[in-house]
């Protein structure tokens, strides 16, 4: 990252409904209180629900804490690979994806957004799609605590490589 070229984050999981539009929101909030410039999208690695917004239990949970999901979801697209300094994958099957599709020499580092995760790093962040609100609950919390430990190491230049 350089003080002249914002750091681009790109939030991953499979439909982007869930769990990337909220981590974009959550690392979007994070980035600009640590006071790094930053673009912060999300994407999905499959095209079932391009153009739905995020599930109401997600954009509940974000209302819930002051967050807005007001993006529409949209599938993960090779120029990301380029354009994105990093690609947060919420699970290994969604970094395993990512990796597969894209390019040999892809600009992006690609990692798990639990990499971050203090408590648990490189756990995945679970699918709470099929679950109850609990499960969205402790997604939220899964994130928060990563978005939040991503923007401390953004500031100290650790991101890694």
């Amino acid at each position: 990252m350089t003080d002249s070229k914002p750091l681009r984050v790109l939030a991953l999981c499979l439909g982007n409904i869930c769990r990337s539009p909220l981590a974009e929101a959550l690392l979007r909030r994070e980035l600009e209180a640590a006071g790094v410039p930053a673009v912060v999208d999300s994407a999905g690695t499959g095209a079932w629900h391009v153009g739905e917004l995020a599930d109401p239990r997600s954009r509940e949970v974000a209302a819930r804490h002051g967050l807005t999901l007001g993006g529409r979801a949209r599938q993960l697209d090779a120029a990301d690979y380029d354009e994105q300094d990093v690609i947060l994958a919420m699970d290994a099957s969604n970094l395993h994806d990512a990796r597969r599709l894209g390019p040999p020499n892809a600009g992006a580092r690609l990692t798990l957004m639990r990499a971050f995760d203090p408590l648990a790093p490189g756990a995945d962040v679970p699918d709470p799609y099929y679950g109850g609100a609990d499960g969205f609950t402790q997604m939220y919390e899964m994130l928060e605590r990563s978005a939040r430990e991503f923007a401390r190491r953004a500031v100290a230049g650790a991101l890694g490589g």
